[in-house]
């Protein structure tokens, strides 16, 4: 009989009205126009079989423990634990909901519940953003307002796909999750950032892309809180809401997304605690015990044949008109099939089982819900009992897709409200003169990520400041045309205009007069409703870590923008303000995942560095890899110096030595080549008139940038310049003085001509002996290269190199810390010591050249001289992988830079000015083993290096500092470490 009468359920799972079927008038409508029921099982028979059998073997009383729901923790202590316990046993309870704890001490607790239960337990969660809501250790996801911002719901279902993953590791069934209300009240105490938004469509469309997520994975939806906490300006937590509206408003507005959800077969709902005198006139009588509201409207009439769920039953909402068990009652005659967070449960079942008795309801009746509970407990996988694995529990939980879908998700909600005069993105940085302001909260995470792409001065003041502090800050802010302003210290309800300051308003109002302000809102829309209109104006939803990364990043064009306000704002800022900003294709930052790199992989770099630094191969370094323009992977290590006496971070500058050739003086040299100044096949006399007549004038500039040019391989200049170990006097002196101005370390001065002596004696040096049987030359690395390309490209442009690498590239680019003598640009402490010169400088050198060649040049040489940190180089790495453009503005010709990265002859690997792997098989050279032939790039004798790969579109660097103390250090390359961290690379790119 029972498998006749589900075949005729089946046959009826076929018709779902649509609003004009449904019509919205009570009468007439109580019979049902569909028999769709979202709790039936794939596995139909076997889910009967299950549901009859336990049904079965149970008393009625000890069935009747399934109706209910408690309050569980996994922060409490032992009594908590036994409290609950008893429920489980004596109660037979039907659930669980979890609330404050951790991962692994959750799950052990489920697990010995789950053990000493009767019938399986139901485990649930009010998870709305991810479990991180509840529990420590776990990632969080955006919260329902910022999600209401994304325009599309791909990456919503996503984000429920990942919580339902997290759901299931934790061995939980039930999300009380999606928030379907409709919050058209900005002065909602209790929902307001909870909801999606304000308009029914927008909140429909993402709760079903939410619910689907969760369902499609195993995990039961919620949709709350019927029938609509949208409009409230109270807390049903601490007080019963009433709802003033009509039903037909309700009906048309608030009902929307639930009838969207319902059609597609939502499981659960959560009936809320309000007070809506248009359907239930009694006074103070919460809709969750109205069974207008529960059992006419919803089931009936919306036709929801799902699991109807209380609001927590601790809630004033209801908790202040009736006592723990008659609540509970109540509720269930209303037509709630679980009744949640219920504090007496034997006092509960004694009411209902009286209740019975008295013919307020039918056993049959409390017997159909128990059936529907279990038939949902089956579709969850209760009908099989496994326990939760602990084992690296949280590792599990925080994968790197969860990360990855995070910054996803926040990145397309971000919305640019306005953008007067399309001041953003941020162009022409060398024109710029920044600063940065946060007010209230910390804004270090902000500030550190605007530093990536420019030199910014930083500011902090607190919120809500006296008008002092304000003018003071104004006064030192006078002299910045552009001002990125953070607001940071916002809450999430409108209390107290969500925690912001009136006077702070008024502080950047002011300010914005004038000057440009770029106003970012880390927190609710809702925050800057009495803020005039601002003409640049992103708001980031949420302050974390991870809003406050992304941000920079769309201020400076490396990110596109994407975001819709939700909300209505003010009469400025309405709901769908907003809309796609295009970037301008800087280099952004990601996990590896980004990109299809495997982080675990990558994690192997930790061990190669951590191994080195102990064998003393260098005191630290930093590690940067980029892939199709995003930074994957930075990382410092160790220390400035053995003794330990400052950590490297990712923003350590360092002597780059020899790549100062490629990122300097071939820059330079291509910069003109691609503009047609200079022709590669012609001598280099024909550009320098000081060369002619000498044996230095019919050297063609490709062999001299191939190193085939016949030119020595060095000079040790300053040998010249010492005698018997001591500086000769008419060269230096220990403070600067007349004639005596040209640094060449700290309390070290040249003679102010040692610069055109070095260049005479340059100038003067022999050729080597043309090697028989090739061409005129054999292949020579040479310094000296660069000392020629050096005066090539300062008699072309009539500028020192430094200047014009500042104007042309490093200026225009933001790279403020790629630069020659950085003690005259920033503070020596952000620079690594290299070498205890004990021969020549006899000091330890910090902030100037290591090479002592370049440093008599007064530190601006072809050869070396470059500073900079890791991030600086991957911006011109990637300028090279673009074929000399970024951030939309080419700078070199693409031909020009294909032409100089290629091998450019038989004799050796090497391009123009460029070093490439070994053209044998297998053969890496300097780079790593499997890195293309096609990839590019150059080491520095200091420990540095630097590779382009445009097979792959990918930047690896690798900086240290392996000459201090000593240079003759050379364990780094014994041991081949910048090449097997290139190869993990590769590695960790082919998964």
């Amino acid at each position: 009989m029972r498998v006749k009468v589900w075949g005729v359920l089946l046959g009826l799972l076929v018709i779902f009205q649509s609003d004009a079927l449904m019509g919205w008038e009570k009468s007439g409508l109580d019979s049902k126009l569909d028999e769709k029921d979202p709790l039936l099982s794939e596995n139909l028979g076997r889910q009967m079989e299950w549901v009859d059998s336990v049904f079965e073997t149970n008393s009625f009383e000890d069935r009747l423990g399934q109706l209910f729901m408690v309050a569980a923790y996994s922060n409490k202590d032992e009594k908590h634990t036994e409290e609950i316990a008893k429920l489980v046993t004596e109660q037979n309870i039907g659930g669980l909901i979890f609330f404050q704890g951790g991962p692994v001490r959750q799950a052990n607790l489920t697990n010995y519940y789950q053990s000493i239960a009767k019938m399986p337990l139901f485990i649930a969660m009010d998870a709305e953003w991810g479990v991180n809501m509840r529990l420590d250790s776990i990632i969080g996801f955006p919260k329902a307002m910022t999600l209401g911002a994304i325009p599309d719901e791909d990456l919503i279902y996503e984000m429920g796909k990942e919580i339902a993953f997290q759901f299931k590791e934790l061995g939980m069934h039930i999300n009380f999750a999606p928030v379907v209300d409709v919050n058209s009240n900005p002065e909602n105490p209790v929902i307001g950032y909870r909801a999606f938004g304000e308009e029914k469509h927008l909140v429909a469309r993402k709760s079903l892309a939410y619910m689907k997520g969760l369902q499609d994975n195993g995990v039961m939806a919620n949709a709350k809180h019927f029938p609509g906490h949208g409009d409230t300006e109270t807390d049903s937590h601490y007080t019963l809401p009433v709802i003033k509206h009509s039903e037909t408003r309700i009906k048309d507005i608030d009902l929307y997304p639930y009838r969207e959800l319902i059609e597609n077969d939502l499981m659960s709902v959560m009936v809320a605690h309000l007070h809506v005198p248009s359907m239930d006139s009694e006074t103070n009588k919460a809709t969750t015990l109205s069974k207008y509201v529960v059992t006419d409207l919803l089931k009936k009439q919306m036709n929801f044949n799902g699991l109807v769920f209380t609001d927590a039953l601790n809630m004033k909402g209801v908790s202040s008109y009736l006592k723990p068990g008659e609540v509970d009652l109540y509720a269930l005659l209303a037509g709630n099939d679980v009744l949640l967070y219920s504090q007496d449960v034997p006092k509960a079942k004694a009411l209902i089982l009286q209740a019975i008795n008295e013919g307020k309801v039918s056993q049959e009746e409390v017997d159909e819900k128990i059936r529907r509970i279990l038939k949902a407990k089956f579709w969850a996988g209760l009908d099989q009992r496994r326990p939760i694995e602990t084992y690296k529990l949280a590792e599990r939980i925080n994968r790197p897709e969860a990360d990855l879908l995070v910054e996803k998700l926040y990145e397309r909600a971000i919305t640019v409200t306005s953008n007067k005069d399309n001041l953003l993105p941020l162009k022409h940085l060398d024109m710029q003169h920044l600063a940065s302001l946060t007010i209230g909260g910390d804004g270090a995470e902000f500030q550190k990520k605007l530093d990536k792409y420019a030199r910014i001065d930083h500011f902090q003041i607190s919120k809500g400041s006296d008008q002092g502090s304000l003018s003071d800050m104004a006064a030192k802010l006078n002299d910045y045309p552009t001002v990125i302003v953070g607001m940071m210290g916002i809450t999430n309800t409108p209390k107290r205009n969500f925690g912001v300051s009136m006077t702070d308003f008024e502080f950047i109002q002011k300010l914005s007069e004038e000057k440009n302000v770029i106003l970012a809102v880390f927190g609710s829309a809702y925050s800057i409703k009495s803020l005039p209109e601002m003409p640049h104006t992103i708001v980031a939803f949420e302050n974390n870590p991870v809003t406050q990364k992304l941000v920079p990043e769309i201020i400076f064009g490396a990110r596109d923008a994407h975001g819709l306000l939700p909300v209505s704002v003010n009469l400025t800022l309405r709901q769908g303000t907003g809309g796609y900003l295009e970037g301008l294709g800087r280099l952004s930052y990601s996990i590896p995942e980004s990109q299809g790199l495997d982080s675990k992989k990558l994690a192997k770099i930790d061990t190669i560095m951590a191994k080195s630094i102990a064998k003393e191969a260098f005191p630290g370094g930093v590690i940067l890899v980029a892939k199709s323009g995003k930074v994957v992977f930075e990382k410092a290590y160790g220390y400035y110096d053995y003794k330990k006496t400052k950590p490297v971070t990712t923003e350590t500058v360092y002597d780059l030595a020899s790549i100062t050739k490629i990122l300097a003086t071939t820059q330079a040299v291509m910069f003109l080549e691609s503009r047609g100044m200079i022709d590669m096949n012609k001598p280099i006399g024909r550009y320098i008139p000081e060369l002619r007549n000498t044996n230095k004038e019919h050297l063609i500039l490709k062999d001299i940038l191939a190193h085939e040019a016949g030119l020595v391989a060095f000079m040790p200049h300053y040998a010249k310049t010492v005698e018997a170990g001591k500086w000769k006097s008419e060269y230096y002196r220990t403070a600067a003085e007349q004639g005596f101005s040209l640094p060449v370390s700290n309390d070290m001065f040249a003679v102010n001509s040692l610069r055109d002596s070095i260049w005479a004696w340059t100038v003067k040096s022999e050729l080597r002996k043309p090697e028989p049987n090739k061409r005129k030359y054999g292949y020579v690395y040479s310094d000296l290269t660069m000392y020629l390309m050096q005066a090539l490209v300062e008699e072309l442009t009539n500028q020192p190199l430094d200047e014009f690498l500042e104007q042309n590239l490093y200026g225009p680019l933001g790279l403020y810390t790629m630069t020659f003598n950085p003690v005259n640009k920033y503070s020596i402490d952000l620079v690594a010591p290299t070498e205890d010169d004990v021969v020549f400088r006899k000091r330890q050198i910090q902030g100037y050249v290591h090479d002592p060649g370049a440093a008599m040049y007064g530190g601006v040489a072809g050869h070396a001289g470059l500073f900079g940190k890791a991030n600086d180089l991957a911006v011109m790495m990637q300028l090279m992988l673009n074929g000399g453009k970024y951030a939309d503005v080419a700078f070199i010709d693409e031909e020009t830079v294909h032409e100089f990265t290629k091998r450019q002859s038989t004799q050796s690997r090497r391009g123009w000015g460029w070093d490439k792997p070994e053209p044998e098989k297998g053969k890496g050279g300097s780079a790593g083993n499997l890195a293309p032939k096609s990839t590019f790039g150059h080491t520095g004798f200091t420990g540095t290096c630097v590779w382009a790969d445009p097979e792959n579109d990918l930047i690896y660097i690798f900086l240290s500092n392996r000459v201090h103390p000593y240079a003759e250090n050379n364990i780094l390359l014994k041991d081949g470490v910048r090449q097997e961290i290139h190869d993990v690379i590769y590695q960790a790119m082919n998964n």
